[in-house]
């Protein structure tokens, strides 16, 4: 079976948690038998030479304007044009954005299987025009995709509710299991105490909240020694990325840039307390790895957040004075350290790729 996958920048060591769950998924259904491609932008790939498959998927690097917005719309149309060449048996797309293209795929015979990750038009950046092609990206999919997967149940229930869209496969994001390192090596050259610090991690976009937790941790009474450290950048220079980063200089936060590996392991490892005070969320990869080394989280109350079904203590109100509940939060949480052992059952990568093989199926 050839799969032809778009809607990503691209793997590996590139930041995000579509990113991510590419990376994991992938591999898993090649061993599953799939032919699988994955449609790289070019911008985004880093490494010399480049890369022509990655633990048995084969890429193909497809140019494309590095601007916002841009680079999605033009990689993606190139990306389907691609896909009837090849003569793929499913195209894959990742995201409602990129689903702009379905009546197209559609039209050129292609079987089309869209993975929702998240309602994008909510996120803070985008202006209205965006929001609009956003949300059409989102009724194609709910319309013309011959399948779509899911990542949570609420945006299974907004299928339901704005499209009446009923077939909805919900197959989680994923999470590796992982042990906690020994080492403590690169935690030590930032200067940091372990346990005594608390971690964020993820791009540098407004929906994060990464500047209300800056101004929750310097407004909060911790015991001395404690540090933020929020590991991530953002893909593009905003003015608010760069904002952010001045704020985190000014108030001593430690910012680490985009990492992933051994240095990210031992940040999660050593982490006294993992925050997510995201305003938007699909099913955030970051907070299903900081459960996995079984570390004390701190999470907004959005609805994608309270679907992990966290002990209560592990949330807090997002609404009125943000800055001001985080506050509040991060001192009780600190004063009373807990911790946790979560059940990930139901985010197992290997059952995740069976499911997904199953949805290919149906299709072909």
């Amino acid at each position: 079976m050839k799969v032809i996958v778009t809607g990503l920048r691209g793997f590996p060591n590139i930041q995000g948690g579509i990113e991510t769950h590419c990376e994991e998924l992938y591999p898993r259904l090649v061993a599953l038998g799939c032919d699988v491609t994955v449609l790289r932008r070019k911008p985004f790939v880093k490494e010399a030479p480049p890369l022509s498959s990655y633990n048995g998927v084969k890429f193909k690097d497809i140019a494309t304007f590095r601007k916002m917005g841009v680079e999605v719309v033009v990689h993606t149309f190139l990306s389907v044009w691609y896909a009837f060449r090849s003569k793929a048996d499913v195209l894959h797309i990742h995201a409602i954005g990129p689903s702009i293209t379905v009546p197209l795929a559609k039209m050129l015979g292609l079987k089309v299987v869209v993975t929702h990750h998240g309602p994008d038009y909510n996120r803070r950046k985008w202006g209205r025009f965006a929001r609009f092609i956003l949300k059409t990206g989102e009724y194609f999919a709910a319309r013309w995709a011959d399948e779509i997967i899911v990542i949570s149940t609420t945006i299974r229930q907004l299928l339901q509710d704005n499209y009446h869209r009923e077939r909805a496969h919900l197959i989680y994001n994923g999470v590796k299991k992982f042990v906690g390192v020994e080492s403590t090596g690169y935690v030590s050259s930032l200067g940091l105490t372990p346990e005594k610090y608390i971690l964020a991690v993820g791009r540098f976009v407004e929906e994060k909240n990464f500047d209300a937790l800056i101004l929750a941790f310097s407004g909060a009474t911790l015991p001395s020694g404690y540090k933020l450290v929020i590991a991530g950048d953002a893909d593009h220079p905003t003015a608010y990325s760069e904002t952010l980063k001045k704020s985190a200089r000014d108030h001593q936060v430690v910012l680490t840039g985009m990492i992933k590996g051994q240095p990210l392991q031992e940040l999660y490892t050593h982490a006294g307390l993992f925050v997510l005070p995201s305003s938007h969320e699909g099913l955030p990869i970051t907070l299903l790895e900081a459960m996995s080394y079984e570390i004390d989280v701190l999470v907004s109350d959005i609805p994608a957040n309270s679907a992990v079904e966290l002990p209560p203590d592990c949330y807090f109100h997002y609404g009125g004075d943000i800055p001001a509940n985080l506050c509040k939060a991060l001192e009780a949480k600190i004063r009373n350290r807990k911790v946790h052992s979560y059940d990930l059952t139901p985010y197992d990568w290997d059952t995740i790729a069976e499911k997904t093989m199953a949805v290919y199926r149906i299709m072909t």
